[in-house]
C-alpha cells in the first residue's frame, strides 16, 4: 500500500536511484535542447553527451517541464493511493519549473503543497529524502514541508567552475559577476546563496581553488552529524580526490555522495565543474 503522502521532486535534485526506489521519490524531468532536439534530462541525454555538446560549441538551452507533466505525475501518485502530495523543486530564482508545478497543482485531485526549496542538485536532493523520511515516520503534509524546509536551512552548495562563460550565456549570473572571474584570469570560488549563484572567493589558480573548496567544506560541516554530495561533470578524478579528503577529515560523516550531474546543471556549468553540498543533519 502506498505512503498517504507522496513525494515530487523534479532532475535537478540528481538522487541516487536506489534512495528514490527506496522512497518512492518521484522525479520531474526538465528539458535540454542540444541544437535543435529537445531532450528529458535523465533519460533522453546523458552528462557524458552533454559535455561532448558545449566542448564542439553545440548551442544548449534548457526549460523547464510543462505544466501537464507534474499533472500527469500528480494524478499517478493520487490514484497510487496517495492522500496528498509534497512537490519539491529548484530555485524559483533559477528556473520556472516550481511555477509550472503550481499551475498543475491547482487541479490536481488531491492536495498538492509546491515548496521552492532555493536549492538544486543534491541540495535539493537532500530536501526531498527529508521529506521522505517524515511521511514514512507517519507524518503528513505538514510534517514533510516542515521537514524539507528545515533540511534546506541546514543545506549550502559550495562550487568550482573552470570559466564563468556558460553561467553568463545562460543568464545564471550577471555580466559583472562574469567580470569577477575573468580579470587576471582567477578561478572563481560560487557559492548558493537566496536561491542564486552568488560569487564566494577568487583563488588564482584550479588546485588553490579547489584545495579551498574543501576547506570551505569542511568548516561548514564542523563535527556534527553531516550528510554530503560532491556532484562533477567530467572531473571524475577530482571528485574522487575530494572525496576521498573528506572521508578522512569530517568526524561526523554520515553519508556521503559521488556523483555527476546531469544535462541541465552541466549545461550551465560547463565541464570542470566541481562543487560540494553540505547538509547538517542537527
Amino acid at each position: 500500500m502506498s505512503r498517504h503522502v507522496a513525494i515530487v521532486t523534479d532532475s535537478t535534485a540528481y538522487l541516487p536511484p536506489q534512495a528514490m526506489a527506496r522512497h518512492n521519490i518521484t522525479s520531474v524531468p526538465l528539458t535540454v535542447v542540444l541544437g535543435n532536439r529537445a531532450l528529458e534530462e535523465g533519460t533522453e541525454i546523458s552528462a557524458r553527451s552533454l559535455a561532448q555538446a558545449l566542448q564542439r560549441r553545440t548551442p544548449v538551452t534548457t526549460s523547464r517541464p510543462g505544466p501537464e507533466l507534474f499533472a500527469a505525475a500528480y494524478r499517478a501518485a493520487a490514484e497510487a493511493g496517495a492522500q496528498g502530495i509534497v512537490s519539491l523543486h529548484l530555485s524559483a530564482e533559477m528556473s520556472g519549473t516550481y511555477d509550472a508545478a503550481v499551475l498543475a497543482a491547482r487541479e490536481a485531485p488531491v492536495p498538492v503543497r509546491v515548496v521552492d526549496t532555493g536549492m538544486v542538485a543534491m541540495a535539493l536532493g537532500f530536501c526531498a529524502l527529508a521529506a521522505a523520511e517524515a511521511t514514512e515516520a507517519g507524518g503528513g503534509l505538514d510534517e514533510a514541508v516542515a521537514a524539507a524546509e528545515k533540511r534546506a536551512e541546514g543545506t549550502s552548495a559550495f562550487f568550482y567552475v573552470d570559466t564563468l562563460d556558460y553561467l553568463r550565456r545562460g543568464g545564471r549570473i550577471g555580466p559583472a559577476q562574469a567580470l569577477f572571474g575573468s580579470a587576471l584570469a582567477v578561478k572563481p570560488l560560487l557559492q548558493l546563496a537566496d536561491g542564486r549563484i552568488e560569487a564566494l572567493e577568487k583563488v588564482r589558480t584550479a588546485s588553490r581553488a579547489i584545495a579551498r573548496l574543501e576547506e570551505i567544506v569542511v568548516e561548514r560541516a564542523g563535527v556534527g552529524p553531516v550528510h554530503v554530495a560532491v556532484h562533477h561533470l567530467s572531473a571524475g578524478e577530482r571528485a574522487a580526490e575530494l572525496a576521498e579528503r573528506l572521508r578522512e577529515r569530517l568526524p561526523g560523516l554520515e553519508e556521503l555522495h559521488v556523483s555527476e550531474v546531469g544535462a541541465v546543471i552541466g549545461a550551465h556549468t560547463g565541464p570542470g565543474l566541481l562543487g560540494a553540498v553540505v547538509s547538517l543533519r542537527g
